[in-house]
């Protein structure tokens, strides 16, 4: 079945579906950053570690702690909304939880980045590759997309994508 020959009710059936697809697959990448970062505050460096790297530390924590409250959003809203036909208004506000959850998640990651790296080698080399991952994120995952966006839907193709 083509999309223009679906339902209203399929078509939102399927947008969910897919969003909660696209969520589940940074979930396991956040819960998993959120282990590694709440770890390293039982290692025998963290104490002697510098305010900086606290600082740090404590600052991608929330990220990834903003990440995984915003990622995992959805999927309470469709629970807790389920079968009460707000599908619609379910997936535009999951649609904003998770962009939102995704700047979260490459902050998050950059930080970390940051952190291993201040942990390691110290000096400028840290912040320049945090930095540099941290626009890497916003390349890929927003800039492009937006681009491509405002060019306006793609012309209808008979063959799915």
């Amino acid at each position: 079945m083509s999309e223009a020959e679906e339902s209203e009710s399929q078509q939102l059936a399927r947008n969910l579906n897919e969003l909660l697809q696209e969520i589940r697959v940074a979930q396991a990448g956040v819960q998993i950053l959120f282990g590694f970062l709440l770890s390293i505050t039982f290692m025998e460096r963290y104490v002697a570690a510098s305010g900086y790297v606290k600082a740090i530390h404590l600052t991608t924590v929330l990220f990834a702690t903003a990440a995984v409250l915003l990622l995992t959003g959805p999927a309470a809203w469709h629970r807790v909304l389920f079968r009460q036909g707000r599908r619609e208004y379910i997936i535009r506000v999951a649609d904003k939880l998770a962009i939102a959850g995704l700047a979260c998640l490459a902050v998050a990651v950059s930080g970390t980045l940051l952190l291993i790296f201040e942990m390691v080698i110290g000096g400028l080399v840290p912040v320049v590759l945090g930095g540099a991952a941290l626009v890497a994120f916003g390349v890929v995952w927003f800039a492009m997309p937006l681009q491509q966006r405002s060019r306006g839907p793609a012309p209808e193709r008979i063959d799915s994508e």
